[in-house]
């Protein structure tokens, strides 16, 4: 009975030195990193002054583009639960003897490379492209207008990379619900409309919650989608990080503009989570 009690401790064992190394110990980098002193380079080095002030450096240089990614983000996630939801409902219900195919077809494009099916998006979009040429024919864009270098252009990236993320939580949820709790809806004189909102939505719920959840957040520290189909005016949190790391090296503010991004994040999914009811999750 002794050896049994660690056995629950020995499984998770794995699991803990895994978080460590790869998620507590690159965290903590990440806040001293956020607490360098400025004036450091890396050729001198950098020391840990605990400056509190690269935060607040931080966001008033670059709250235009945190603002914009969260606003990014919360479009696309809006624009991936509707289409997510349809198309789940649909493979969930409707598919028959097509929904292995179906649920293979959403998850295709994770066998190509994330950036490839970026670039993918950029010939779509060119101003001599299909799209262009046709929205121009029909009068919804100008002579001159055009689609790349746009809010456009990167919120239709960000929907159309992550929409899996968004389709499959809400299948899984949707392929639960019995439907004999449907039929009895409509016995009771529910009309389709009402029973859906009555049974199946509130059913739906915890693949809304995850769903919403693992599209807005990957979305909202994206760079790639701005950087390949915006211009400077679309630039998100994570292009101003990536080019702070990269290209200027200034470590402290791109640490700071780092941990001040993952905190906004992880209140407003508590928030979020807390809203939405956590017992839906369990």
């Amino acid at each position: 009975m002794r050896r049994g009690r660690f056995t629950g401790y020995w499984l998770m064992l794995p699991a803990g030195l895994w978080l460590a190394l790869f998620f507590v110990i690159p965290f903590y980098s990440l806040l001293a990193t956020s607490l360098f002193d400025p004036e450091g380079s890396v050729l001198t080095g950098y020391d840990v002054s605990y400056r509190f002030a690269n935060f607040t450096d931080a966001l008033d240089q670059f709250w235009e583009p945190l603002v914009r990614s969260l606003w990014y983000a919360a479009v696309a996630t809006a624009i991936c639960l509707v289409l997510g939801y349809i198309l789940a409902y649909a493979i969930a219900f409707k598919a028959g003897r097509w929904r292995t195919l179906l649920l293979v077809l959403v998850i295709a494009p994770f066998f190509t490379s994330f950036l490839v099916r970026t670039l993918s998006w950029k010939l779509i979009l060119a101003d001599d492209g299909f799209v262009v040429d046709t929205l121009q024919f029909l009068h919804v864009l100008g002579e001159d207008g055009r689609l790349l270098a746009t809010p456009v252009a990167v919120i239709a990236g960000l929907v159309y990379n992550f929409l899996p993320f968004m389709v499959l939580p809400l299948y899984a949820s949707l392929e639960k619900i019995d439907g004999r709790l449907i039929e009895a809806a409509g016995d009771l004189y529910a009309s389709p409309s009402r029973g859906f909102l009555k049974v199946t939505l509130p059913l739906s719920k915890p693949g809304v919650v995850a769903g919403t959840l693992l599209t807005f957040i990957p979305a909202a520290g994206d760079y790639i989608n701005a950087s390949l189909l915006g211009s400077p005016n679309q630039r998100m949190v994570g292009n101003v990080i990536q080019n702070l790391f990269t290209s200027t090296g200034d470590y402290a503010t791109a640490g700071a503009l780092s941990v001040i991004l993952m905190v906004i994040i992880v209140a407003m999914v508590m928030v979020y989570i807390r809203t939405a009811g956590t017992e839906d999750l369990v």
